[in-house]
């Protein structure tokens, strides 16, 4: 999805409006999220941008879309530009946990150091 989404449509009104935006962004994700994944992968993962128009859009993650729109809106803004592509991605191994003994850390509360 690469859109341009206008804020405040004559005829419409802007919370209303506000909320249908987020919904269609919210539709599409989880449209992308059903398709069927390659062989060998596990997730759909989604890279997201986000700005005011084309040009200046940054990366950002899925997560901070909403709060995206909410700070364009909060600043007046009358459009921001969105582009989320969904692309197939693999989990890598999970890192071995460090298992920390607490009585290792040195001398418990309440105890005197040994070395006066």
């Amino acid at each position: 999805m690469r859109k341009t989404f206008q804020l405040r449509p004559e005829g419409k009104h802007p919370d209303r409006h506000l909320e249908a935006v987020k919904h269609e962004i919210r539709k599409y994700i989880q449209r992308e999220k059903r398709r069927d994944l390659p062989k060998d992968m596990d997730y759909w993962a989604f890279d997201c941008r986000f700005g005011a128009d084309a040009d200046s859009a940054q990366a950002i993650h899925v997560a901070e879309i909403t709060a995206s729109i909410d700070a364009v809106v909060k600043a007046e803004g009358t459009q921001f530009y969105i582009e989320i592509l969904a692309r197939a991605a693999k989990r890598g191994p999970r890192g071995e946990r460090k298992v920390v003994d607490p009585s290792s850390d040195g001398p418990a509360d309440g105890e005197a150091d040994a070395e006066d």
